[in-house]
């Protein structure tokens, strides 16, 4: 049995860091100094693509990839008052791997609305839909629809990021799992000259189906090289079940290992 039983990253190989936006004072130039330089208003909208690679897709701490490398990317669209979409894509094996005859392509469909409620703190609400490209795991034994729809919300307060997801449907394909609940905490750390830290923990209830349920933790060390370049090195593993949660040739998929990611954001 290989369900994707809770899937980033959110805070998965590469995580994506959003900056929230900091205010500058303005005062009155002495007689003589030079004016300011104009600021330059803040764009309606902006539009953002990503491409990278892992060299093991591992999503809420399990593998769905099988160990393998995995190429991934996407587009995002934010919008000035807090709106944003976005879709993201990656390679997977883990539909096929519970004997589905197709379904090699996860697609990440999403949109929210982010905020702030007080100085240092923000929050971030939204919908994702998981779509498996052409899947047919409902068609296995045992298994349900893999695609899965799921409601967030997320609180950061400084450098610690609290988020809460809901399943609207069953959950990657296990049966009755409706309401399924993912909690994730993660922080932070920015070390200078482009060094972060980020460690996280999460837990994954399946509902009805408590032997699926798990802990997932990652240490994450990334570089961003400036120009739309960062890398990322973690250390990612769960206490998840080691007779539920296998490969086909029986290796545990929530196994601890290292994850080596690259990506280029344009």
């Amino acid at each position: 049995m290989t369900p994707k039983t809770a899937s980033a990253l959110t805070l998965a190989v590469l995580t994506s860091l959003t900056g929230w936006g900091s205010a500058f004072a303005q005062t009155e130039a002495a007689p003589g100094a030079p004016a300011p330089a104009a600021v330059a208003p803040t764009p309606d909208y902006t539009l953002a693509y990503n491409i990278g690679v892992v060299t093991d897709y591992r999503y809420r701490g399990i593998t769905q990839s099988r160990f393998d490398p995995a190429l991934q990317g996407g587009v995002d669209f934010a919008h000035k008052s807090g709106f944003y979409l976005g879709a993201w894509a990656s390679g997977i094996k883990w539909i096929k791997d519970a004997g589905a005859s197709d379904g090699s392509v996860e697609l990440d469909l999403y949109g929210g609305y982010k905020g702030s409620i007080a100085r240092d703190v923000s929050y971030d609400v939204g919908y994702l839909r998981y779509q498996y490209v052409g899947n047919k795991l409902g068609d296995v034994p045992g298994f349900a629809n893999a695609d899965t729809d799921e409601i967030y919300g997320a609180l950061t307060w400084g450098i610690v990021t609290a988020k809460y997801s809901d399943s609207l449907s069953n959950l990657f394909g296990t049966p009755d799992s409706k309401n399924s609940g993912y909690l994730d905490l993660s922080a932070n750390f920015d070390l200078g000259g482009g060094w972060s830290v980020v460690p996280h923990v999460g837990h994954q209830g399946v509902h009805h189906n408590g032997a699926l349920s798990y802990t997932d933790y990652a240490l994450t060390l990334g570089k961003d090289f400036g120009n739309g370049l960062a890398a990322s090195l973690a250390v990612v593993g769960t206490d998840a079940s080691t007779t539920l949660y296998v490969t086909p040739d029986g290796r545990f998929t929530g196994r601890t290992g290292l994850v080596l990611g690259a990506r280029y954001s344009f």
